[in-house]
């Protein structure tokens, strides 16, 4: 019997798929809101956040689209109050790209090109989370955590099962708010195996590719630290603004302080709302260094924008326009989100 060899690595950005965000609402504050997070995206953002819901239950649906629709971003959640002290949540997110072209058979036996032999696959990562959050017998600090399954495939060819576990804590003193999310706090594994057929072996062979063997991927932890305040503008306009500091451990990046192996990126962002029924928000994240042909060296960021709209205070519809003028190397979109708090209102 053949025993498989596994390989161990730490990937810097293995499974980045879940760093993209989730929710219009905190695209559009260039995603600094794990101190502001208090609904069902909680479930990605900062669990603690759930014991803050508005209603008893909350449904999120998000879609977005990346590489002119190439790749396709979908996420959905559902949040519940469990008493006046508690709650759980449960979201799957999918990151994928469809209907690829598998031209690894292109060529019949005779060496005679045949297009009908063209099939196509998938390339998806997936993840499920399990929330759950609970209020401190400390007034105003609430605490939760994340079980994570993930699940990535590539056509027939490999496929992964990973695990992890995130924390937060929520603290809300008076008009301010602060967070602390540690996300893979025991770092994050993907057990990758691979199903490579004898003719893809020769193709890979035959082109200087190395033949992947089965191997286990880790995520090491990272650190996100937010503050928030809320101002009381007028007796009809509210605002909110937050700065975060999302911090790494996997080496140097190009990010606003880098070293290694700490680097420390930062996100601002803000909300004004209207009678809390018409928001408009703004932020900036993705400070990076640039060096032009010249060797000149210039920082550049990402600017976002969103607004929304409550309907009833039971729907609520959320639009953000991530990375404006395409103005960093990030990826743009048009993301749209929808939100539903059913049940009784709560008081928090």
């Amino acid at each position: 019997m053949l025993i498989p060899v596994v390989h161990g690595q730490v990937a810097k950005y293995s499974n980045d798929f879940l760093a993209i965000g989730v929710g219009a609402r905190s695209l559009g504050m260039a995603n600094a809101y794990v101190a502001v997070s208090d609904d069902v995206t909680s479930t990605y953002w900062n669990p603690a956040g759930l014991t803050n819901m508005s209603s008893e239950i909350q449904i999120g649906l998000m879609h977005s689209e990346y590489f002119a629709g190439v790749a396709k971003y979908d996420y959905g959640a559902f949040s519940m109050k469990i008493d006046s002290m508690s709650s759980f949540g449960v979201s799957i997110i999918r990151f994928g790209i469809d209907d690829i072209p598998n031209t690894t058979d292109l060529y019949d036996d005779q060496g005679n090109i045949n297009y009908d032999r063209i099939t196509t696959f998938s390339a998806a990562d997936y993840a499920m989370t399990f929330s759950y959050a609970r209020k401190s017998k400390i007034k105003g600090l609430s605490y939760g955590g994340n079980v994570k399954i993930i699940y990535r495939q590539i056509g027939s060819f490999a496929k992964a099962y990973g695990f992890g576990l995130d924390a937060g804590v929520q603290y809300y003193l008076k008009k301010w708010r602060f967070a602390a999310m540690g996300r893979d706090i025991t770092s994050t594994f993907n057990a990758w195996t691979y199903n490579l057929s004898k003719d893809m072996k020769e193709v890979f062979e035959a082109t200087g590719n190395d033949i992947p063997d089965n191997s286990l991927e880790l995520t090491l932890p990272r650190i996100l630290l937010g503050a928030a305040r809320h101002f009381i503008i007028s007796k009809s306009i509210t605002s909110m603004v937050e700065i975060d500091l999302d911090v790494t451990f996997d080496g140097k990046r190009n990010t606003l302080i880098k070293s290694n192996p700490i680097s420390i990126d930062a996100r601002i962002g803000t909300e004004f709302g209207y009678k809390d029924i018409v928001f408009l928000r703004g932020g900036i994240n993705n400070f990076q260094t640039e060096t032009d042909f010249g060797g000149k060296k210039s920082m550049t960021f990402q600017p976002n924008i969103g607004v929304g709209i409550k309907i009833k205070k039971i729907v609520s519809i959320d639009y953000a326009l991530t990375d404006i003028g395409d103005q960093s190397i990030a990826l743009y979109s048009n993301v749209f989100s929808l939100r539903v708090d059913l049940g009784a209102k709560t008081n928090n």
